[in-house]
């Protein structure tokens, strides 16, 4: 998307390149830590390299032992399990694209598909869903869509055919890496809460409508760019598009929202 690339020119023109990431901050050439909240749309939720993963040692393990070719290897089963062990037991494929996944849910059934979103209200509606599309939390520059498919619904053979002929190729790596993100996600939905997100709503609120860690603007989308930009002057990185949704750090010091309440952004 444009914005988000003009977002990182806008990031390099005021701080630098990009050092280090680490939590839920990025460190740049100029010495200034941004926080982000944009987490690349949802893929770094749990932070840059957060406390207790192991995605990126996988995935370097794997590497190492030349496990990264067009051949099968045991981490496809294994990112098979995890997508069952968070959405229950379903068929996956995999996209890399959201509009390849949305339509080949349409194709595979007349019900609407749900888009899970983890901590977000209406996950209640998950088990219900004929079919559902899920992005990983591997915060990787490349995308990927799960669309899990109710193991009971019965999908037409050469509907199956059509669907694992247009499927992404993943190397063996990203499956492992993957597949430890969505562990890591497991694990952290069992201990992240609500209290770990409105500690910030006195900032963030009046700019944002939450959704447990997901922020909507109340900004209008004609002003959304200065928001935007006016944000980078704070040292905080928030979504650059409009209709996605910018994220609550969890954990990180309110200290870091000082700027913003200072400054605040008139609308």
């Amino acid at each position: 998307m444009n914005q988000i690339k003009s977002l990182a020119n806008e990031i390099f023109s005021r701080f630098g390149n990009v050092k280090r990431a680490r939590g839920y901050f990025l460190y740049t050439e100029k010495g200034v830590r941004l926080t982000d909240m944009f987490l690349e749309g949802g893929k770094a939720i749990l932070g840059w390299g957060h406390e207790g993963t192991g995605a990126f040692t996988i995935f370097k393990n794997a590497l190492e032992r030349g496990a990264c070719g067009s051949f099968q290897t045991c981490f496809e089963n294994q990112l098979h399990r995890a997508v069952c062990e968070l959405l229950g037991l379903r068929t996956n494929f995999f996209f890399n694209d959201k509009n390849k996944a949305l339509a080949a849910a349409k194709e595979i059934s007349s019900a609407e598909p749900f888009f899970y979103f983890p901590w977000r209200e209406e996950n209640s509606k998950l088990d219900e869903s004929d079919c559902v599309i899920f992005q990983p939390t591997l915060p990787w520059c490349e995308d990927f869509f799960v669309l899990a498919v109710k193991s009971t619904l019965n999908i037409e053979e050469n509907i199956k055919k059509s669907l694992s002929e247009n499927e992404v190729i993943i190397p063996p790596p990203l499956q492992a890496a993957l597949a430890r993100s969505i562990y890591d996600l497991i694990k952290q939905l069992q201990v992240r809460e609500e209290k770990n997100w409105f500690a910030y709503d006195t900032v963030l609120t009046k700019y944002w409508t939450r959704n447990g860690p997901w922020l909507f603007p109340k900004v209008p989308k004609e002003k959304y760019e200065d928001f935007v930009s006016h944000c980078l002057e704070c040292a905080l990185v928030v979504s650059p598009v409009y209709e996605i949704p910018s994220i609550v750090p969890a954990g990180v010091d309110k200290g870091n929202f000082t700027k913003l309440k200072n400054s605040p952004f008139v609308f």
